[in-house]
């Protein structure tokens, strides 16, 4: 075998701390190693060159490439080999990088490290035999979950891309939270004006498929070929003769029933449409609130209703859809903001979150616009706005930013003297973070045009308090820390820009997906910089505020950018897999079953062989990710290219040298 070794400088990264000549010259000491050599920077047009041609004129087998991440460049240097006439397995990666250079200072200890790495893969290259990618036809459809923006616009795109859509979501209309905004930042234009339209395309593209009021029940299957099981949840309402007119909703006696829409500022209906742009704009019945649901009672819907939709016996529906690729985009939720004491913890009637102020100022909300307080329902005069409430707290876990809170604020807090024109407007806040375009001129324009009073600093409580003309009140108690002192302000009601979590389900839906989420419920992508809306699953993408805090322009970037992903996926007739996937020793096999158990894809099953019970790998769905081997007690089943010998041969390496 003839081996040939690449050492990068990395421009300074690596050869400020690392002699990469010393490490080559280390390197054709090394068995088989017939050619070695150092450069600039490998992976770059000139670099990859000189591997093609040395390949070629020393008749290479394989190729080590000592330089940065595998996870940056394998796949980049792989296609280099291939080009060249190899078998693009037959090339390893030495990360002398992120683990020498980067880490010590030492230039000779860095040396000698460096070098044994390369020598580990040098070893294990020794052991590489070619490996062969399998084709497998694709179903060229997508999957999009949640109707939010970034749902909506990964549907359209996708649809107009040519291939048919299937969208769930969960709620019983399309839209998400911008559904519920008011206005949007920095523009200040009709959110729903923005949004609607969209909607509305969504529910006349014939490509699209929508299951409002439905949650995907499991997901079986690999890339190109997912199945697809999804709960339509009663509605008690026969969508395909309801016709939206409001009939039931008006006179429904059960008007005492939380509005979720409305973020359960006022009461609705026990039968509702969550508002008027709803796409589907179609009724559903509150089980929990229906008087004939719950007593056997009622039934004033069902007598009014002039088209005979309503139907009390109706019961969940389970379809099943075949897709080639599924597109996550479930949103956020707000964290529970009750566990905040110096809030009031949820207890104080006219302490509102910033989604209960956007319903309160929405021409569609309970109150028609109009702002008053929960408590009284009287106008308020002076607002306090208080910003990083459950964000950048790590004595609550919550040690991140939220993203867009500054903005919608320093919106709500423009709205508020514009339907209020005599009110005062203050904002409690630790830093302003307005990065996106025209986003710093509108926070400016906030307090020079407004009057908008920015306190820099923390609340410590919130205390109601009763005026001297008997009227309630709320004391805000918090520092000013540009001027140094505390600051009290009296308030008629308080504001809170609650931070985001991913969506309540969000894990569960997830380990659905066979991906990978945080503490937090956001999923996590293949590569934060390379690869932000790609999964460790493949043909399962993320788009918008699932992955992580982010605002409306980039949620739609977002979900562009995953409908782009999967129309690339479904370009070419046949998909390949990756061939570094688990192989079974049947000899070895006692049909212990527990690879079945810990296997996080579901690629493991049962197979029966001259009777006898074995575990059988579904080579498309395995990821290689290796936990089988770690688990399989008879060392009968080993990942492709990454066998036990090959790590021993590793550990002999380093040992033994």
């Amino acid at each position: 075998m003839k081996i040939g070794v690449f050492v990068c400088h990395c421009g300074s990264n690596i050869e400020a701390t690392v002699d990469t000549a010393a490490v080559a010259k280390t390197a054709l000491t090394y068995p088989d190693v017939a050619f070695a050599t150092d450069s600039m920077y490998t992976c770059s047009e000139p670099g990859q060159e000189g591997i093609v041609q040395a390949i070629k004129e020393h008749g290479l087998d394989g190729v080590v490439v000592a330089s940065c991440s595998p996870r940056m460049h394998e796949p980049t240097f792989r296609r280099t080999v291939e080009r060249a006439g190899l078998n693009r397995y037959m090339f390893e990666m030495a990360n002398i990088r992120e683990h020498v250079s980067w880490i010590g200072k030492d230039r000779e200890a860095n040396t000698n490290k460096a070098a044994e790495l390369v020598r580990l893969a040098v070893e294990k290259l020794r052991r590489d035999k070619p490996l062969y990618a399998k084709q497998f036809d694709v179903t060229k459809r997508v999957l999009v979950i949640g109707g939010g923006v970034a749902g909506i616009q990964a549907a359209l795109d996708a649809a107009e891309g040519g291939v048919e859509v299937v969208m769930v979501e969960r709620e019983s209309t399309i839209g998400g939270k911008m559904a519920k905004l008011d206005k949007t930042f920095p523009t200040i234009d009709c959110s729903s004006c923005v949004l609607s339209p969209k909607m509305v395309d969504v529910a006349q593209n014939p490509n699209i498929t929508l299951y409002a009021y439905s949650e995907v029940e499991s997901i079986s299957g690999f890339v190109g070929n997912f199945t697809v099981t999804i709960r339509k949840k009663a509605t008690y309402v026969d969508w395909s003769k309801c016709t939206g007119c409001g009939s039931c909703t008006e006179k429904c006696p059960s008007k005492h029933t939380p509005d979720a829409f409305n973020e359960r500022v006022g009461e609705t209906t026990a039968i509702n449409i969550p508002f008027p742009q709803a796409i589907p704009k179609k009724a559903v019945i509150n089980p929990e609130h229906c008087r004939k649901l719950k007593s056997g009672k009622c039934g004033v819907c069902a007598k009014v209703c002039p088209t005979g939709a309503i139907q009390y016996d109706m019961q969940d529906e389970i379809v099943t859809e075949q897709v080639g690729a599924i597109i996550a985009a479930t949103g956020y939720d707000l964290m529970d903001w009750t566990v905040l004491g110096e809030y009031g913890g949820g207890r104080l009637p006219d302490v509102v979150t910033s989604l209960q102020y956007e319903r309160m100022m929405s021409a569609s909300g309970p109150t028609g616009g109009h702002i008053h307080r929960p408590s009284d329902g009287k106008e308020p005069k002076k607002v306090v706005f208080i910003q990083c409430v459950g964000s950048r707290d790590k004595s609550i876990d919550r040690p991140y930013c939220s993203g867009f809170c500054c903005m919608y604020t320093a919106k709500q807090a423009i709205l508020t003297r514009d339907h209020i024109p005599d009110s005062q407007a203050f904002v409690f806040y630790m830093d302003i973070r307005a990065p996106g375009k025209m986003y710093d001129e509108f926070t400016r324009r906030a307090v020079e045009e407004y009057g908008v009073n920015y306190v820099r600093g923390r609340v410590s409580a919130i205390q109601p308090t009763v005026r001297p003309d008997g009227s309630m009140g709320y004391i805000v108690r918090g520092a000013d820390t540009l001027l140094g002192q505390q600051v009290e302000v009296d308030a008629d009601l308080v504001v809170l820009a609650v931070g985001i979590e991913g969506a309540h389900g969000a894990g569960h839906l997830a380990e659905t997906l066979r991906i990978s989420y945080d503490k937090y419920g956001f999923f996590m992508e293949r590569h934060v910089k390379l690869g932000p809306v790609e999964t460790n699953t493949a043909g399962v993408y993320l788009a918008g505020v699932c992955q992580g805090a982010k605002d409306i322009p980039a949620s739609v970037a977002q979900g562009s950018a995953a409908a782009a992903k999967a129309l690339t996926l479904f370009s070419k007739p046949k998909l390949e897999n990756d061939p570094q996937v688990s192989v079974v020793d049947i000899k070895r096999c006692v049909g212990c079953g527990k690879c079945i158990k810990v296997c996080p894809y579901q690629a493991i099953k049962e197979t029966v062989i001259r009777g006898e019970t074995k575990a059988e790998v579904v080579e498309t769905v395995c990821q290689g990710c290796g936990l089988c081997t770690a688990t399989c007690p008879q060392g009968a089943i080993q990942v492709a290219h990454f066998t036990d010998n090959q790590i021993l041969a590793e550990v002999n390496a380093l040992c033994l040298s």
